[in-house]
């Protein structure tokens, strides 16, 4: 039995259930009584995270592990833990609410000293739930913004799009296209506002028939590319916002007939492994990966050690790295 269930049984939040484990007095007596007797009849015991010896372990959630984003996150994470001689609990998530869920619970109750949760599905109220809970953790590049509170390590995803349009605007392309992510992710909207910026200095309006949203994969950036170069007057330029994006858009580029970067000019973001060693090699935004897992886990040792919730925001910076897949537009 978890907190979460004796919550669902009893028809209230989990941070309500606490409040009646913690004796708080912002709780009506109908609710803490059925809060009561749901405990009673279930045997739910609360958790003695306070009291217990520490673990040694730390609970990684992150949606997959192979790709080379999530992958290189993991290793910063795992090589910060091992110099500290404690150990990884990984917990891939499949992109899955309740499996997310079930995990953070089971992390919550003892498993794990704390969590680092990358891209994590909660909503930020769910996370500030989690917070009351009890369990350290630190959210590694939020899906959604999770408001003050909450400890958060991200890069610095505005200022990467505005170095990645600008080097675009200097080589003379005006007509770009953006393949961004998901609409509505944190990620999505940063990298669209720093490109919008850049438009901007430049004196120019945004387009938004060259904007297409796609999930961060490479045959979702095949298909949006396909789109955009499908339009009556195509981008000279397409800024993807992931490396496999942008592959997806080479492919679809070749696919018109279309050479890169002669033809059309691609840039990337996260700049993983895959970047360096495509044809061309591309042209990408780098993000400090490993760095992002490294300090998720410091900022999480932190908590550890001073027993406390410090609700720091860490962005690390991005820079632009140029290869082959950008050059000035065909005249």
């Amino acid at each position: 039995m978890t907190i979460r269930q004796v919550a669902d049984l009893a028809g209230v939040s989990i941070a309500t259930v606490s409040r009646v484990l913690n004796g708080h007095a912002d709780v009506s007596d109908q609710t803490r009584e059925t809060v009561q007797r749901v405990i009673r009849e279930h045997g739910y015991q609360a958790s003695t995270r306070a009291h217990t010896p520490p673990t040694g372990r730390v609970g990684v959630s992150m949606p997959m592990v192979h790709p080379g984003y999530f992958a290189q996150i993991l290793s910063g994470a795992a090589e910060a833990l091992y110099e500290r001689d404690m150990r990884v609990v990984l917990c891939p998530t499949r992109h899955s609410l309740t499996r997310e869920l079930s995990l953070l619970d089971r992390l919550a109750d003892g498993e794990a000293d704390g969590a680092v949760l990358v891209l994590p599905e909660e909503s930020g109220r769910e996370l500030a739930t989690l917070a009351e809970h009890g369990l350290p953790f630190v959210v590694v590049d939020p899906r959604v913004e999770v408001g003050e509170g909450i400890p958060v390590v991200c890069a610095a995803h505005s200022s990467g799009a505005a170095q990645a349009t600008r080097h675009l605007l200097d080589l003379g392309h005006r007509r770009i296209g953006v393949i961004g992510g998901p609409r509505d992710w944190f990620a999505t909207e940063e990298r669209l506002r720093g490109h919008f910026s850049a438009l901007a200095e430049q004196g120019a309006l945004p387009d938004l028939s060259y904007v297409r949203y796609a999930k961060f994969r490479m045959d979702a950036g095949h298909d949006a590319a396909m789109e955009l170069l499908d339009l009556p007057e195509p981008p000279t330029a397409i800024f993807a916002f992931n490396d496999g994006m942008a592959i997806g858009a080479i492919r679809a580029a070749a696919e018109h007939g279309l050479r890169v970067p002669r033809d059309v000019s691609v840039v990337g973001f996260d700049d993983t492994i895959e970047a360096a060693i495509t044809t061309p090699a591309l042209t990408t935004v780098r993000q400090p990966l490993a760095e992002l897992g490294r300090t998720a886990v410091s900022l999480l040792l932190r908590q550890l050690e001073n027993r406390r919730l410090e609700p720091l925001r860490v962005e690390l910076e991005t820079k632009l790295v140029v290869r082959d897949s950008t050059a000035a537009p065909p005249a």
